[in-house]
């Protein structure tokens, strides 16, 4: 699916909780992309956010850094300095 797709759709989700205030408007928006959309539109989601996240709503974009994708591996050690 194409980024602009992607863009519209979580933009349409989130317009729809805004009402809500920011915080809640975000929660319910992460919350819905996590549970309705499959692993290869979130990750193509996350990868345009992290692209500069062209298009994307402010409350999307809080949305989307709170989901587990977005969020660097917990178990990833960084390598010594030299």
């Amino acid at each position: 699916m194409s980024p602009d797709k992607l863009v519209y759709m979580a933009n349409q989700i989130g317009r729809f909780f805004v009402t809500q205030g920011q915080e809640k408007a975000a929660a319910g928006t992460a919350d819905h992309i996590r549970k309705f959309w499959e692993p290869r539109m979130r990750t193509a989601i996350i990868a345009h956010l992290k692209a500069g996240g062209a298009g994307l709503d402010p409350v999307v974009r809080l949305a989307l850094e709170r989901l587990p994708e977005a969020k660097p591996e917990a178990g990833r050690q960084q390598a010594p300095p030299q």
